[in-house]
């Protein structure tokens, strides 16, 4: 990895150091490990459940913190990524190092101590995986990067779910398949409209590779292998009717995303697809948590 030696901004801000975070991501990675919790069959105490949740959340924002570090070669020369603390100089490279495995250290411990074992070992599984397999390993080696690196992003349900039985079980596995299975269709659409910095980052990217058409035909197969995956929960018991109305319906539209990106001769509907495929996964995550809560269930 070619090496950066950019000057620091002297006395960087704590904004600077949660933007190493990136709580956008963090987000929607919190929400669905807080689905998972709730989901989970039994009970958890409601400040052991708080603690969950905020483990997850930090771990998500050290491993973000890392992939910063490790990737900040190209990010200097990505327009979406230039402004980052450490390519524009806010926060030193070993300062980002440090910060993100003290976090990464920390929220396992704590997960451990606090919750349980199973946990905070999926936790750390879910941050190894995303520094090593996805940051280190295939980002720069193979346009496959985020279908295999995606299950980074898919393990914190598994994790929520953990935190409350201890144990991996089919429906937490489900909950994983459904974010791998979307993880493709969603980077790549960001992928086919933000080709060029790909390209000049030297990046493997589906579109940068197989080229546009051969990716927009990808997505629809992810978009379609999501329908039945997403209504899955309906039939083993975490999820009913309602869901499983909301899910297909979604799923519909997620694929008709993905016909749209297929016969498009410009990027708008990509952008439009990559949009909506954030709100697809919350809206999925918030009908299966709804739905419990309005039951009486929850950790």
């Amino acid at each position: 990895m070619t090496d950066l030696t950019l000057d620091r901004v002297p006395g960087a801000s704590v904004g600077d150091y949660l933007e190493l975070l990136k709580p956008r991501v963090m987000s929607l990675v919190v929400f669905t490990g807080l689905a998972g919790l709730v989901l989970a069959p039994g009970h958890l105490h409601p400040l052991l459940a708080g603690v969950a949740v905020l483990c997850i959340a930090v771990g998500a924002g050290a491993s973000g913190a890392i992939n910063m570090w490790y990737d900040r070669d190209i990010d200097a020369v990505m327009a979406r990524t230039a402004k980052r603390p450490i390519p524009s100089g806010r926060v030193g490279a070993e300062e980002a190092l440090g910060f993100g495995v003290v976090l990464s250290a920390a929220s396992t411990l704590l997960m451990g101590l606090a919750v349980n074992w199973t946990a905070a070992a999926l936790l750390a599984l879910t941050i190894g995986f995303y520094v090593f397999v996805y940051t280190m390993w295939l980002k720069r080696r193979t346009p496959q990067n985020i279908v295999i690196g995606g299950a980074a992003g898919a393990f914190p349900p598994m994790i929520g779910w953990a935190a409350v039985t201890g144990s991996v079980d089919l429906p937490s596995i489900l909950l994983f398949l459904l974010i791998f299975l979307w993880t493709p269709p969603h980077f790549w659409a960001l992928a086919l409209f933000r080709n060029g910095d790909y390209t000049r980052a030297g990046v493997p990217m589906m579109p940068v590779v197989a080229g546009p058409e051969a990716t927009k035909r990808q997505m629809l197969l992810y978009t379609l292998l999501l329908l039945p995956v997403a209504a899955a929960p309906a039939f083993v018991g975490i999820a009913g009717p309602a869901y499983l109305a909301g899910s297909t319906l979604l799923g519909l539209m997620f694929v008709g995303c993905a016909l749209r990106v297929l016969r498009a001769t410009d990027d708008r509907p990509a952008k439009r697809m990559f949009g909506f495929s954030i709100l697809y996964l919350f809206l999925l995550f918030a009908l299966l948590v709804g739905e419990r809560l309005i039951s009486g269930g929850g950790a």
